[in-house]
């Protein structure tokens, strides 16, 4: 398993043999990186994958709403538009979720 490193300043996390010279995300120092455990890098790289996954469905749901506005614009007739808003109510629960998860992985280092 590769070594990581997290920025004391900003929590960025880097990936190699040694903490990097300066944060690619705030330009912090060297000296404020500290070398995450076997335990919390393994936490990050199992993780990483369904973090991805999170990502991708809120992305999707957010597709979703915006095609779903589009069926109303076009207001076809109230069948459709009233199944087009409940695929809006529905995207924003899925979306929600999803970064809700999201949101629990950072609080427990698995990003």
């Amino acid at each position: 398993m590769k070594k990581l490193w997290r920025c004391g300043v900003c929590g960025y996390i880097h990936e190699g043999d040694d903490a990097p010279n300066a944060c690619p995300k705030c330009g912090a120092p060297k000296d404020k990186f500290t070398q995450l455990s076997d335990g919390e890098a393994e936490k990050i790289y199992i993780s990483d994958r369904t973090n991805d996954i999170h990502m991708e469905i809120i992305n999707l749901a957010g597709r979703i709403a915006a095609l779903a506005q589009e069926g109303i614009d076009i207001d076809l007739d109230p069948p459709c538009v009233a199944l087009f808003k409940d695929a809006i109510k529905e995207s924003w629960v899925i979306k929600q979720r999803s970064k809700a998860e999201l949101e629990g992985h950072m609080k427990r280092g698995k990003w």
